[in-house]
């Protein structure tokens, strides 16, 4: 730190605010013109400044609780669930009793508050305690040392911090669009090679081709405390990675007397498995390089027959056009659910096994490029994290 930097609590350069909610049930309290925010509105915030809120509150509500105006550029502090969001309300404003509201002192510039909290925030939630939700106590939140140079400096450092921010925030926006694109790019080429099916390609459904074997749901089905810590393999869609892989090194395992208990629901080397409830209803993987194993009550196995590659049925499943299949068979009411005779009947067009395989390959290789692309983009992305931490810490440190 330089030597005309000052080291000062933020208990002593600010005041700080406790926030608080006025009684729900009273509607006397609500839709009046004090704007209020939480920390869940403070997550969806596109920027950190804030001039309206989804909520008010009326000046009874405002009365009758613990909720305070804060000034207008004081800084606003998620303190609980999670601690860590920061705005900066360009407008009067209360917040409920997850927040703290930062009111700064003339010689401390709102927006290089706004900096440093964003550089300490692993350590501002650290700091937090309780069982349930953990939350910084104003009095931490008190103790915690600020950097206070002369002001001008601030100025200075604030206006750096904007102009290259403002370069990371456009990056970012187009790495992530970047990303987007890669992964729709391969999705329009998926869904296009089922929608645009060939002339010979033959119409089935998928039960002519492939058959369909459910998990053994009867009374010798595993429970947690059977599990060993190798074994044979007992698969769950939590098992599925996004690639259509199975995760071997998250696999839950079983012992060979409890899989010979089984009476179905084993998988052979080329099957599917197929995720048949839950948010993750269609969660499709292929069992390979797995040559023995079983599968929870959640999943199916579909083996293919001869006149279906695994592959090209894998592609198939999990295109968008399969995907829209699933709405027109699923049966489930408060939790999506599909059936196993449900599945068979799904509609599939099949070209001769050498084209599909064709097909698949080429896939394979389109997959492998686009993961290659989303790879690029995701580093890209780390290292405009990593360079947005640098710049605070050096901000903060006097190397700005």
């Amino acid at each position: 730190m330089k030597t005309d930097w000052q080291s000062k609590s933020l208990g002593e350069v600010c005041d700080v605010v406790n926030g608080g909610t006025p009684k729900t049930g009273v509607p006397e309290y609500w839709g009046g013109e004090h704007r209020w925010i939480t920390p869940a509105e403070m997550g969806k915030r596109p920027t950190h400044y804030v001039d309206d809120t989804e909520r008010k509150i009326s000046d009874l509500g405002l009365r009758d609780s613990s909720a305070r105006l804060l000034p207008s550029h004081s800084v606003i502090l998620s303190s609980r669930a999670p601690i860590g969001h920061l705005v900066i309300n360009t407008k009067p404003m209360s917040t409920n009793q997850g927040c703290k509201g930062l009111v700064p002192a003339k010689e401390l510039h709102h927006k290089f508050l706004y900096y440093y909290l964003s550089s300490i925030v692993e350590m501002l939630d650290s700091l937090g305690t309780g069982a349930t939700f953990r939350e910084l106590s104003a009095g931490k939140l008190k103790e915690i040392a600020v950097p206070i140079p002369p002001l001008p400096e601030q100025q200075r450092i604030v206006g750096i911090l904007d102009k290259v921010f403002e370069g990371i925030v456009v990056a970012k926006a187009n790495a992530e669009n970047n990303l987007k694109n890669a992964r729709a790019i391969f999705e329009s080429e998926l869904d296009a090679i089922f929608t645009r099916e060939g002339k010979e390609w033959e119409q089935k459904k998928l039960g002519d081709v492939c058959e369909f074997e459910n998990g053994d749901r009867g009374k010798n089905y595993p429970n947690r405390s059977e599990y060993v810590e190798s074994g044979i393999p007992w698969i769950n869609t939590g098992h599925i990675e996004p690639d259509g892989t199975l995760s071997i090194r998250e696999m839950n395992y079983i012992t060979r007397e409890k899989f010979d208990s089984l009476r179905s629901g084993k998988i052979k080397s080329g099957d599917l498995v197929y995720c048949l409830r839950g948010a993750t209803l269609g969660k499709t993987a292929i069992v390979d390089p797995l040559t023995i194993g079983a599968v929870a009550s959640s999943l199916v196995i579909i083996r293919p027959g001869d006149l279906v590659d695994s592959r090209f049925l894998y592609y198939f499943l999990t295109s968008p056009f399969g995907q829209r299949l699933i709405k027109l068979y699923d049966n489930g009411a408060a939790q999506p659910n599909l059936g196993a005779k449900s599945v068979a009947k799904y509609r599939i067009a099949i070209p001769t096994p050498a084209e599909q395989r064709v097909i698949a390959e080429d896939l394979d290789y389109l997959r492998a490029e686009t993961q290659n692309l989303e790879s690029t983009y995701r580093r890209k992305l780390e290292q405009l994290d990593a360079l947005k931490k640098s710049l605070l810490h050096h901000a903060f440190t006097g190397q700005l």
